[in-house]
């Protein structure tokens, strides 16, 4: 069953400030950092059932950079709502309770 993925704002936001931060140390991991994304909505579009953090929000860290989408699945309307896109050095308190 393939699922849908859904971004919101506070998630896009926050992986272009990733982004840009990325810009400023290299011409390269910009667009590394954007392919890895890319692989985790595909990964998270045919399978989505990761470990739980909180709640009903699960979590998927994305490979060769320190971040972890955060995200919720509506298994009625087969869509992955993607929250945040979270710094795993940041202060844990601070993930998104949805």
């Amino acid at each position: 069953m393939a699922y849908k993925v859904l971004v919101s704002p506070r998630a896009q936001k926050e992986i272009e400030n990733a982004a840009d931060y990325y810009k400023l140390y290299s011409a390269i991991a910009p667009s590394n950092f954007i392919a890895v994304l890319q692989d985790a909505y595909t990964t998270l579009g045919t399978n989505p059932y990761f470990r739980i953090c909180y709640k009903n929000i699960r979590a998927l860290k994305l490979k060769r950079f320190p971040h972890s989408l955060n995200f919720v699945i509506d298994e009625n309307k087969n869509t992955v709502r993607v929250l945040s896109c979270f710094h795993n050095k940041r202060n844990p308190n601070k993930r998104p309770r949805e």
